[in-house]
């Protein structure tokens, strides 16, 4: 899987897979969506960063991706 997906294989996801599940926004079902996820991080609505912030430092544990973002970090409180 590359770091494009199509609208196709974003909606076959499952929804545990994304960073906002309930908006089914910033999926990361492998390493290159969680670098993904913390570039595009700072497009995310302000009440929802935190919880997008501990998804993205969770599946970067899960996929050996360190999470370099001082923002992504502060708001996962790291």
């Amino acid at each position: 899987m590359d770091d494009r997906l199509s609208y196709e294989e974003k909606r076959e996801l499952p929804d545990d897979v994304f960073g906002l599940p309930e908006r089914r926004e910033y999926p990361m079902p492998d390493a290159a969506h969680v670098r993904a996820a913390e570039a595009y991080f700072r497009y995310c609505p302000e009440d929802l960063k935190p919880r997008l912030a501990k998804a993205i430092v969770r599946f970067g544990n899960m996929y050996g991706v360190d999470v370099e973002s001082p923002t992504v970090l502060h708001y996962a409180d790291m």
